[in-house]
């Protein structure tokens, strides 16, 4: 496997995020209610907006975005909600364990206690991944999974 490194997104550049969801179809799988095609002033206007809204992108080995994810604050600053993960199709296949300790320590690094999430029913890698990091499962509802993890 590629070895990848998690950068946290300090200038709010959403360009390399812009390459990485070209493709309409997977603009429309990470944010089905989105302009296509991807509107970065629409992103940093209506989809991470808030001040206290972190985004992240994972980098290869050359220094590449191959991937993205944001963390936003929940009902609380204590509570961040992961949002908007994408990870190129080929990195796919052991990425999303790793990116799972990456989103943790993230969140915990920006004072949560708890990471909330829904994840589409039918995205059985994706559920699987958040099970084996001890996300619970709080509830099913319209095709989609709502789950947390607390944070010790």
């Amino acid at each position: 496997m590629t070895e990848l490194t998690l950068r946290r997104n300090d200038t709010r550049d959403l360009a390399p995020l812009g390459r990485l969801l070209a493709d309409p179809d997977d603009l429309a799988l990470v944010n089905p209610s989105a302009k296509h095609p991807f509107d970065a002033a629409e992103w940093s206007e209506k989809w991470l907006n808030e001040l206290d809204d972190e985004s992240f992108f994972i980098v290869d080995p050359e220094g590449r975005e191959v991937g993205f994810f944001a963390l936003r604050v929940g009902v609380g600053p204590e509570v961040r909600h992961l949002t908007y993960v994408f990870v190129e199709e080929e990195m796919r296949g052991g990425t999303g364990h790793q990116m799972a300790g990456w989103i943790e320590r993230a969140a915990r690094d920006l004072g949560a206690l708890t990471i909330t999430l829904k994840c589409e029913t039918d995205n059985e890698p994706a559920l699987r991944v958040y099970q084996a990091a001890g996300y619970e499962e709080l509830s099913r509802k319209g095709g989609m999974a709502t789950m947390r993890l607390d944070l010790d």
